[in-house]
Order: C-alpha cells, then structure tokens, then sequence
C-alpha cells in the first residue's frame, strides 16, 4: 500500500511495551488498512513530527497526524477509535468527557508506562503482513 499525505499517520513510543500493545490491537482491528505507523524515534518518525510543526518533541504522548490535523494525547485513541469502524467507533462518543479529565488520566499513565509495563531495548519491529503499513 502506498501511503499519502491524507492516510492518518500514528506515531508511538516504538520502545513502550504498553504502545506497542496499543499499536498491535489497532492493527488487528483496522480491517481496511487505513492507518499508518511510524515510531516516534524512527527516521520517518522524526520526519512527520517536523513536517506538523513539533520542535523538541517529547516521547510522553502518541500523535495521530490526519492531513494538516495534528491530535495528542487522548484525542487519539478517540480518533483511533473512529476510524476502526463497527462497534469500536461508538468509544468515540467517550469524547463528551471534558478533554482536561480524560488527558489527566492520559498524562498519569504516561508518566508510569515504563514503570507499569516495561519497555524495550529497541523499537518493535512489525510482522511481515503489516509492513507495508509502517512508514
């Protein structure tokens, strides 16, 4: 598949345990292909941050980039979310709680992610049948 600047872009902690679980399930569910992925830390990672504007770009949140729509932190999932279609895009209407709250809860575990679920030595590397879909 090829990518364009219109395909939403997800980028990750490629060494957080817990974003790699995230990343994986989306995987699974996204029927149609329709997302991407980069690591955060990966070149074309580091390309897309500059590219949406983020200087010093600090590794405690997952961006989902959607043409010149850039989404942190809780939004994210809530976007994800949306576009997995099915049963998975009513959790978008989680949106009704007031954004402050759901990006405390968002920023805790974050802030813990390492702590509670471990992290890896190196970015995850994606099975052979989703490669096309990392950038």
């Amino acid at each position: 598949m090829e990518y364009t600047d219109t395909d939403p872009v997800l980028l990750f902690d490629g060494v957080c345990n817990l974003c790699n679980r995230f990343v994986t399930e989306v995987l699974t569910r996204d029927h149609q292909g329709v997302i991407r992925y980069a690591a955060l830390q990966s070149e074309a990672g580091q390309e897309l941050l500059e590219k949406a504007g983020f200087k010093d770009f600090s590794m405690d949140t997952v961006v989902l980039i959607e043409g010149n729509k850039k989404y942190l932190k809780s939004d994210v999932a809530l976007r994800i979310f949306r576009h997995l279609g099915g049963g998975w895009s009513y959790l978008y209407y989680l949106s009704v709680i007031p954004k402050f709250i759901r990006d405390t809860i968002y920023d805790l575990i974050a802030r813990n992610r390492y702590r509670w679920f471990g992290k890896k030595d190196t970015c995850m590397l994606p099975r052979a049948e989703w490669e096309s879909r990392f950038l």
